[in-house]
């Protein structure tokens, strides 16, 4: 075969030097032509890491074994012989920078994993890589941001040494990266309000879909998508599924997963009432004491049974359904049932009139309601199943108003209506019992007892009680370090400081670890947690709305009013798939239900990674040596250029 000149440019070799020009034939294999480049170097190293980019076709040349011409490399093609793993400037969930080294030449999903690896975080598939905002130019910036360097972290530390109090061993070659540890795993002191107001935008569900368009494509390379040695890029938690937290091993992951919900309350990316921001607030001023004296994350042994209890609990209610033997002896013993005189509202029936009283009966999955207790033998008013609704609390403890706002599937739409309690302990009851109906669970499930004491301890905690306010009026509260924009306009520092430590009696005695998650429990309990947003165009549609994608439904939402106009659950999906031509997503449900859309804010791949991702999640197993299943992941997730 005929020898040809392949031209490479060698980064070792410097910007200034001229390409290298090596002498080669079609049937040569890559390796070949790799040792080629390294001899006419003449530089001495360890060139293991070093590989070929192909700039006109923006993919790296991975496979050894193949040949120039089986690759199509011919004269014509430009190349570079670089490092694969290149210093990249990483911001955390809690605003610190770090540079670290990190793999352009992996797809992100596996380059995640190594980052994550480096910093100590498990499930590594939860979170995922954001560009970050374009800012503009400023003409002075005074103080450039801090930022940490751990690039002598190895790569891919295999065997992950970690000493006794869990911190891995590269980050105790010095006192810097061991500084750089207590960073990571350690919660930060309350942001400045200055802080919170510059970082502040006003989030409609638009800005909120905004976002979104911003995450990278798991399935390609950092190098594939344009980002350089030294960029800027953020790590995030993506998939709102948490699974099998372990404060003893989690420390890094607990806090930054902490340090993002934070940010979310303070940044009003998320909804919450008014008694939600100040248990929040509470929460947030008692991590923040208690980290100063007892930093470490730790579980005690009842903690640690708890931890199982809760696993379990977490197993359970992640099952949508399933049967065992104990579900057998629960068929077999009479099905229990709730009874009580309760109020309903239909805000969508043209009526003025508010809430009426009726006799409810909830049994298996339904809500019946009767005129009265007498007329409870015969036919219902009406007969309500909660299967596939959305459950939404609508509490305020101070004004003792207790309801539940149910928006129920149905062929043409969600019906709303609302369920008025007359006090707590039958809120927790009847909310319960929703929420696991809405799962397709009934009351003689196993986790229905747990269910209500996690409401009931709930509400509890925003409880205010002014006859034991604390003498310590603390002048070290930086109150408005600890709320949102919204309340810092509306009240005075003055004003919320009686408010936090009212609220902060009910969680002085926490441990850190236990009031890092209860503040991630309440932030879970949030109705808008989990819901990434996106702006799509539905098929037949001539204006634009909102598709919510969470852990376990699709929401389509009305772009004007922000209501929900229907929920579809991914155990009711049949498949999916995207046309990539037009970039349209086309959904089937059971019944006979299509639906198909094209986006308006991101790329269809965004979309069909959320969806794809989401299910992979739902396929892991609790077992702790258990090794992601790469290929399914990129098999439900990746696109066309992925299979």
């Amino acid at each position: 075969m005929a020898a040809w000149d392949l031209t490479v440019t060698v980064e070792e070799l410097g910007p200034e030097a001229p390409p290298l020009k090596v002498s080669v034939t079609s049937d040569l294999h890559i390796g070949g032509v790799v040792l080629k480049i390294v001899e006419k170097t003449q530089i001495k190293r360890d060139w293991s890491d070093h590989a070929l980019w192909w700039e006109q076709k923006k993919q790296w040349v991975l496979r050894p074994s193949w040949t120039l011409d089986k690759c199509g490399i011919h004269a014509d093609a430009r190349l570079s012989f670089m490092p694969q793993h290149k210093p990249l400037r990483l911001r955390l969930p809690n605003g610190t920078t770090v540079l670290l080294r990190a793999s352009f030449s992996a797809p992100v999903f596996r380059c995640v994993m190594g980052i994550c690896r480096i910093l100590n975080i498990r499930r590594p598939e939860e979170l995922s890589l954001l560009r970050p905002v374009e800012e503009k130019k400023k003409k002075k910036d005074k103080s450039p941001e801090e930022v940490y360097d751990i690039t002598g972290a190895p790569v891919s530390p295999d065997s992950m040494l970690t000493l006794s109090n869990g911190m891995p061993a590269h980050f105790a070659q010095s006192p810097e990266y061991e500084a750089v540890y207590k960073i990571l795993s350690i919660s930060q002191p309350a942001p400045a309000p200055e802080t919170i107001a510059k970082k502040y935008r006003s989030s409609n569900l638009v800005e909120k879909a905004q976002v979104n368009s911003r995450w990278l494509d798991s399935s390609r390379s950092l190098m594939q998508q344009d980002i350089n040695e030294n960029d800027k890029l953020i790590l995030r938690f993506k998939y709102y599924t948490f699974h099998d937290m372990e404060p003893k091993t989690d420390a890094v992951r607990l806090t930054q997963l902490y340090e993002q919900a934070r940010w979310a309350i303070l940044l009003e990316q998320i909804d919450c009432t008014e008694e939600e921001m100040m248990l929040f607030a509470a929460l947030q001023y008692h991590i923040g004491k208690v980290s100063l004296t007892d930093p470490q994350l730790t579980s005690s042994p009842a903690m640690d049974d708890l931890d199982s209890a809760l696993q379990c609990l977490e197993l359970k209610l992640d099952e949508e359904s399933g049967s065992s033997g104990t579900d057998m002896l629960d068929t077999m013993a009479p099905a229990p049932a709730l009874h009580d005189y309760l109020k309903i509202f239909r805000p969508k029936r043209l009526t003025l009139k508010g809430y009426k009283q009726y006799w409810f009966t909830f049994k298996d999955t339904s809500i019946s309601y009767y005129k009265s207790k007498e007329e409870s033998s015969r036919e219902p008013i009406q007969q309500m199943n909660l299967k596939g609704c959305e459950v939404t609390p609508d509490v305020s403890i101070a004004g003792q108003k207790f309801c539940i706002k149910l928006l129920i599937p149905e062929p043409d739409g969600m019906n709303e209506v609302y369920l008025r309690c007359e006090n707590e302990q039958q809120y927790s009851k009847w909310m319960a019992a929703s929420r696991l109906a809405s799962k397709g669970k009934t009351l003689a499930d196993s986790s229905y007892s747990s269910e209500v004491e996690s409401i009931e301890s709930f509400l509890a905690m925003q409880r205010t009680n002014p006859g034991a306010t604390s003498a310590q009026t603390d002048e070290s509260i930086n109150t408005h370090s600890l709320v949102s924009p919204r309340y810092q306009k509306k009240y005075k520092p003055k004003q919320l400081t009686p408010r936090i430590l009212e609220s902060y009696q009910n969680v002085a005695q926490l441990s850190l670890t236990e009031a890092v998650q209860r503040f991630l429990q309440i932030w879970q309990a949030l109705p808008d947690f989990g819901i990434s947003y996106f702006v799509v165009r539905f098929k037949g549609c001539r204006k634009d709305e909102v598709l919510g994608v969470a852990n376990n439904r699709l929401i389509r939402i009305d772009l004007s009013v922000g209501d929900v106009v229907k929920t579809w659950r991914y155990n009711t999906m049949r498949q999916w798939n995207v046309n990539w031509d037009i970039r349209q997503v086309a959904i089937e449900f059971n019944g006979n239900v299509n639906i198909a859309f094209s986006c308006v804010t991101a790329d269809c791949k965004i979309v069909h990674e959320y969806i794809g991702g989401y299910i992979f999640m739902s396929t892991r197993s609790r077992e702790p040596s258990e090794t992601l299943n790469e290929e399914l992941f990129h098999k439900l997730t990746g696109g066309h250029e992925a299979l």
